[in-house]
């Protein structure tokens, strides 16, 4: 034990363990996969690693994974759809960060340019512009969840002659809907906004789609100028992080020399976690574009069997097509505490990962029956 650490701080932390660990076992709200062993990188954990700086300007010093960054930017941006001759990114903390850095991109780009977002935008969106300074209007979603199309063209058209920002959700917080990103492109051109900027909200969706049957269009080919994913939703990374990925015309626009780090500056951090590359490209690596294709099909049969099950002790459960996100009635609170459950008003949802089991999902229903008001 070290020298100035207690019997009683080693016991608080043991005790922190075993709650967390507890709780864990009972994570159905959020999507956070957590069962993906990372175990063979713990050594890793010894060493004082930095990605500072750009990740594709290769630097002097030897305590950085920008090579490991390299390779799983470039995978990520195949899964994207992404053209390799424009396109760049790197690891960041999350998607909050990653929107952050898309909307920097796009002010840049157009200074004057007008944000517009859905009411059921991550709140990452409305805190980056209030961050960056720009106008921005929040436009109306449909019941389930996605874009109002007319709205937006409607909000357009207040701010003619401006150039039009637009986050497309590719699954919302709380409905996993998906904004239809060909029908954002018709709402501009019917509006004249030939100066615009899409970036695309992949945080929840982004490793799911590439991988599922008709997926409907979200990416770089279907036009976005910007995309941020997340990396510890569905690769189950042990702490926050996510992948930011950019045409690279956009990129060249913000770069700046930086003699002290030898390299540009593009990112919105400096020094970064040099471990979540590590940690991420061990997952892809061991995974797979087959381990992910099962995963993705797992996650919606077992959204499909919480549906049945749910609106079985009379929840009233949906799903979107390609979501594995399970929107039901708002349990009794005890329900919601006990698994986790995210809730918004008079709805609570589960996300179905692949650490889920149907085992869970019965105790969950159950729970749900038991606790329903009579009558």
């Amino acid at each position: 034990m070290p020298e100035h650490l207690t019997a009683a701080d080693a016991q608080r932390l043991d005790d922190l363990f075993d709650r967390l660990k507890v709780g864990g076992e009972r994570l159905l709200g959020y999507p956070a996969d957590t069962g993906f062993d990372f175990s063979p990188l713990y050594r890793f954990l010894s060493l004082h690693l930095n990605n500072l700086g750009d990740p594709f300007r290769t630097r002097s010093t030897e305590h950085h994974t920008h090579e490991l960054e390299r390779e799983v930017v470039t995978q990520f941006a195949r899964w994207a759809g992404a053209p390799e001759s424009d396109v760049w990114g790197y690891v960041t903390s999350g998607s909050t960060e990653g929107n952050l850095h898309g909307l920097f991109l796009a002010r840049e780009l157009f200074p004057d340019g007008v944000v517009y977002h859905s009411a059921d935008s991550h709140y990452s969106v409305g805190k980056a512009v209030r961050l960056l300074r720009v106008e921005a209007r929040v436009v109306r979603s449909r019941s389930d969840g996605c874009l109002d199309l007319d709205h937006l063209g409607d909000e357009v058209r207040r701010h003619p002659g401006r150039p039009a920002v637009v986050v497309a959700n590719v699954g919302t917080t709380m409905k996993a809907a998906i904004d239809d990103l060909p029908g954002v492109f018709t709402v501009l051109a019917d509006c004249g906004a030939d100066r615009r900027y899409v970036h695309a909200d992949a945080a929840l969706s982004g490793l799911l789609l590439p991988f599922l049957d008709g997926a409907p269009p979200w990416d770089f080919a279907a036009g976005a100028d910007s995309i941020s994913v997340s990396g510890h939703k569905m690769l189950g990374c042990p702490f926050p992080c996510g992948v930011s990925l950019a045409r690279a015309a956009h990129v060249g626009r913000i770069g700046r020399e930086v003699a002290y780090t030898a390299s540009l500056d593009t990112t919105i951090s400096g020094s970064r976690n040099a471990f979540a590359p590590l940690f991420l490209w061990y997952a892809l690596r061991a995974l797979g574009a087959e381990g992910f294709r099962t995963r993705a099909r797992r996650c919606l049969e077992l959204a499909d069997y919480a549906c049945e099950k749910l609106t079985a002790a009379g929840a009233r459960a949906w799903r979107h097509p390609h979501a594995n996100t399970v929107v039901f009635d708002r349990p009794a609170d005890a329900v919601v505490r006990k698994w986790h459950l995210a809730t918004e008003g008079p709805l609570a949802h589960i996300v179905a990962m692949p650490h889920g089991t149907r085992e869970q999902i019965d105790e969950l229903a159950g729970d749900v029956a038991e606790q329903r008001p009579a009558g």
